[in-house]
């Protein structure tokens, strides 16, 4: 078994993280008192952590998202998205990740008079304070609310902005009755455009999900995508038999931002123990581990990992592996990928391997 002391000091990446889901919960109060927004369940930092994950953890999607309502109200001006974005980078920082795609839906922070444009400067401007003071990349994605109709509006502004720090576009929001395809001419835009695409898919919804984020869509990662595993059947034997979709996903090496511990909080699986990543990490399927939601389910990505680790018995090879797939997967230009491939992630993980690094 890996020490958590030694998952603390790995380098760590991470693909599926939103903005509005990881603040400090000191944050959430000042800002609220900052802009008269009464409608906190406590201003108590530690009661408002503990409200956030009740919230959070009632055993499905549309429930889960409920408390994002209380985060979007206090993330309506520039200097309040500048301090969430600071804070976030430097908060992963602090958890050892050296690398991190952050998604949020410019759209959900228009409310208080900002334009898309601003709101995403100040985004940027805030990844970007916190980049020239730590040794962290942060690159930003850019999510449509998948039950609205701007999709294509932030398409636009995800490549509009393209060369300043946004790396990809996605959908995100409640599944059930919100298939991609609804949004075909915003994936389109991308592809037209050669921008990156990732795409929330098989989370709270079954294989037709994955089914079009992939072949009308053209994803090339799938959020979560757990729901993979309907098109595996695994026999008495214990040997494995991969439908059509499920054999694509593993041949195509594509990509599974995997978020266990959010799975859990929203009802898609019962515990980690019973989460299909180790089945799909055992088929070598292209598995990343990731927090979703810091705030809202309570994990850091240390945590996370502590979790898989600990669930499925896994060595430090396997979080090698697991945190390669992952810099691997990235929406960042190649050569920067193998710089922190061959220049911080195997040093670091090659330091962890010695014997004393591990007692």
């Amino acid at each position: 078994m890996i020490p958590r002391d030694v998952i603390e000091r790995a380098p760590k990446v991470l693909l599926h993280e939103h903005l509005d889901g990881g603040l400090r919960p000191a944050t959430v109060v000042e800002l609220a008192e900052q802009h008269r927004y009464a409608g906190l369940p406590s201003t108590d930092p530690a009661e408002l952590a503990r409200a956030f994950q009740r919230i959070a953890n009632r055993g499905s999607l549309e429930e889960y998202l409920e408390g994002f309502a209380h985060t979007t109200a206090v993330m309506q001006t520039q200097e309040a998205l500048h301090r969430v974005a600071r804070e976030c980078a430097e908060d992963l920082d602090d958890d050892g990740i050296v690398y991190a795609e952050i998604r949020f839906a410019p759209e959900l922070h228009t409310m208080g008079g900002l334009s898309l444009d601003e709101v995403l400067e100040a985004v940027l401007d805030g990844f970007a304070t916190a980049m020239a003071q730590r040794p962290i990349q942060v690159g930003v994605i850019c999510s449509a609310m998948r039950t609205a109709a701007r999709s294509y509006e932030i398409a636009q502004l995800a490549i509009r902005w393209r060369d300043h720090g946004v790396v990809g576009f996605d959908i995100a929001g409640a599944e059930k009755g919100y298939p991609p395809t609804q949004h075909l001419d915003a994936f389109q835009l991308a592809l037209r455009e050669s921008f990156h695409v990732t795409i929330h898919a098989g989370e709270s919804f079954g294989l037709k999900s994955i089914w079009e984020a992939l072949q009308w869509c053209g994803a090339e990662r799938l959020g979560h995508g757990l729901r993979l595993v309907d098109d595996i059947a695994v026999d008495e034997h214990g040997e494995p038999r991969l439908g059509r979709l499920a054999a694509y996903v593993r041949d195509r090496r594509i990509p599974l931002e995997m978020c266990p511990s959010s799975n859990v909080n929203t009802g898609a699986v019962a515990s980690i123990a019973e989460h299909p990543i180790d089945l799909l990490r055992r088929l070598r399927y292209r598995v990343t581990v990731n927090t979703d939601n810091r705030l809202m389910s309570d994990v850091s990505l240390t945590d996370e990992l502590q979790r898989v680790v600990e669930a499925f018995d896994l060595g430090i090879d396997e979080l090698q592996w697991l945190t390669l797939n992952a810099m691997k997967s990235a929406f960042w230009p190649f050569d920067d990928r193998l710089r922190l491939i061959n220049e911080v992630i195997k040093p670091g993980f090659l330091a962890l391997s010695q014997p004393t690094s591990l007692r």
